[in-house]
């Protein structure tokens, strides 16, 4: 079981090439028909000139970049909070993150646990950041 200290810092890797089929089957599998997404003539005439990758999927594939260094040591996810879109994502972008313990506080129903609140931010090949989120994670003490 990982130890997990306030203030430490996690650099997740690998990063995640989003591709045309993880944005086309996330919109299918969610029924997501927002033609934003799906239809380049649509997106071509919108300020973004292109098709926007679904922000839920940009959010569950950040989630799933961090599980290595955080999940995988918890009881459970509790909550995810403060979840912010900074900057569209794009087909072809590459998303890494990176996050920080800001909280460590003992369980009120069981003592033997902890939570651990986590900030996480994404960010795209350029640096631009381009989703935030907090997540409290259950651990054992």
């Amino acid at each position: 079981m990982k130890k997990f200290k306030l203030n430490q810092k996690f650099k997740h890797w690998p990063g995640k090439t989003i591709t045309e089929s993880d944005n086309n089957l996330f919109c299918l599998v969610t029924q997501n028909s927002h033609p934003l997404h799906i239809d380049k003539n649509f997106a071509k005439k919108t300020q973004f000139k292109k098709r926007v990758v679904v922000g839920t999927y940009v959010f569950s594939l950040v989630v799933g970049l961090t599980v290595k260094d955080i999940s995988m040591n918890a009881i459970a996810n509790l909550n995810y909070s403060n979840v912010n879109h900074l900057a569209p994502t794009f087909i072809g972008d590459t998303l890494y993150a990176k996050s920080e313990i800001i909280e460590i506080k003992k369980s009120k129903k069981d003592l033997k646990k902890k939570i651990i609140k986590i900030k996480t931010i994404a960010f795209n090949q350029n640096n631009k950041n381009i989703l935030e989120f907090k997540k409290e994670i259950l651990i054992k003490n």
